[in-house]
């Protein structure tokens, strides 16, 4: 069979677009698989929850952004990974072997992408309170070090000693533009603890010509995420060519254009995200159109997609547990994880689709509420789900995990973290072992004086 659940209108080119991975399919006795593996077959062996990377729809993704970057964009281009998303040295190595950089806003991902083998050159560090061990390592890699702020010039200025071998930077700036989307992922209106205001700017650029040790290579905007309009993005490219004609009218050899990310992808079915290529069409046409308007030579055009190369990639796997009804109210089915290895749906009232594993095409009867098993009343990862009546034990199928569930996860109630698994052409391979309720012990430490 290759019905494939919830697919209204899959697009094999723009993973972003679909609700599932791309390789999903129903096996013959009606089970789902994704990456040529059997999902019950994969919890059977790795254990629940489990977070499942398809790695066909990683790389597709990675692909149509490349190819469109080829395709409407006449200068050179770089798209980063945002590995905020969800950082594995796996997953990077994914990202650098389809000739991706990466976007780290800490050590440990810098730490991360420096071992999967992406050069320095081609990482940006980003960060609104960036550590002086973060920049001295970001220094010493020759990574391209956003400046937030102030204290990010006056750290810098105290790190970088030989100044025959400046520091390269980019600029961040607060465009001022608003999208429609949650409060918390709004990062482009004024109102926002990132980057310089605009009247700022000018005043920002005349101080760091002056500075040596400091070599401005790029001006950076970022207007939000899950973003499913183009115009904003229309706005964005005005903005930025504005302050990089500005720079370079003050000297500054600035090279690079870095548009940021943004674009959203299809939780479910109501969910309606434009294509990789119709986004990365809308960035290339505007910032060339901007930079024309302006008499500016093509800057290399640097994107940096997170979201939506790694969410469609990633799906989560539950077994349901207990279930209790309430007349007239609803029914909650409990699975064995929750707001620790998905903190989004009690963090941004986040949206998911699932279905279940072995029966994902058999008409759906009731609608549950699929509850985690944490200490915590709002602890509800679905509040309204339309399955087939289940019974305990049975595997649950939460899609579009990718990104930001990892990465965002935490030992709440002392529960260890879920393994995850990369899936292909019908193999799988542990990325990220398992932790064990003891390993949440191994930082403990016990004073001496409470010892009797």
């Amino acid at each position: 069979m290759d019905r494939r659940p919830y697919e209204a209108k899959l697009d094999l080119k723009s993973p972003n677009r679909n609700i599932s991975p791309i390789t999903s399919e129903i096996d013959e006795q009606g089970k789902l698989m994704v990456g040529g593996c059997l999902l019950s077959a994969l919890a059977d062996e790795y254990g629940t929850p489990l977070y499942v990377i398809d790695e066909n729809s990683l790389r597709t993704s990675c692909k149509a952004y490349k190819n469109s970057l080829a395709e409407h964009y006449e200068g050179q281009s770089l798209p980063l990974y945002a590995s905020k998303a969800n950082s594995s040295i796996a997953i990077s190595t994914v990202i650098c072997q389809e000739g991706f950089g990466l976007d780290a806003v800490s050590e440990g991902e810098l730490i991360t992408a420096l071992k999967a083998g992406i050069a320095g050159e081609n990482i940006v560090l980003h960060g609104n309170n960036k550590s002086k061990e973060e920049l001295k390592l970001a220094y010493e890699q020759g990574v391209n070090i956003v400046i937030d702020n102030y204290h990010d010039i006056q750290l810098l200025e105290s790190i970088v000693i030989d100044k025959d071998r400046p520091a390269n930077i980019m600029l961040r700036l607060t465009p001022g533009i608003e999208c429609h989307t949650h409060d918390y992922i709004k990062t482009g209106h004024l109102d926002s603890k990132f980057g310089f205001d605009p009247d700022q700017l000018e005043d920002v650029l005349i101080e760091l010509i002056n500075k040596k040790w400091a070599l401005l290579n790029g001006i950076h905007a970022h207007i939000g995420s899950q973003i499913f309009e183009l115009e904003p993005h229309r706005d964005l490219a005005s903005v930025l060519a504005d302050a990089l004609k500005l720079a370079k009218s003050i000297g500054h050899p600035v090279k690079n254009l870095n548009v940021g990310g943004g674009l959203g992808i299809r939780y479910t079915e109501s969910d309606d995200p434009p294509s990789i290529n119709e986004w990365v069409k809308c960035i290339s046409t505007s910032v060339s159109n901007a930079c024309k308007e302006r008499d500016l030579e093509l800057p290399r055009l640097i994107c940096e997609p997170g979201r939506s190369l790694i969410a469609p990639a990633g799906i989560t796997l539950y077994r349901i547990g207990s279930r209790k009804t309430i007349p007239g109210i609803r029914t909650y089915l409990s699975v064995d994880g929750g707001m620790s290895d998905n903190p989004r749906p009690i963090t941004y009232q986040s949206l998911y689709t699932a279905c279940l594993a072995d029966r994902p095409l058999n008409e759906a009867d009731e609608t549950v509420t699929i509850a985690g098993k944490h200490c915590e009343s709002g602890d509800v990862l679905i509040q309204e789900c339309l399955l087939p009546k289940s019974e305990s034990g049975e595997l649950l199928v939460v899609f579009a995990t990718g990104a930001y569930n990892a990465s965002m996860s935490s030992n709440y109630n002392r529960i260890p973290s879920p393994a995850a698994v990369i899936v292909g052409d019908g193999m799988s391979d542990l990325i990220q072992q398992r932790q064990k309720p003891e390993d949440l012990l191994s930082f403990d430490l016990l004073p001496k004086r409470f010892e009797r």
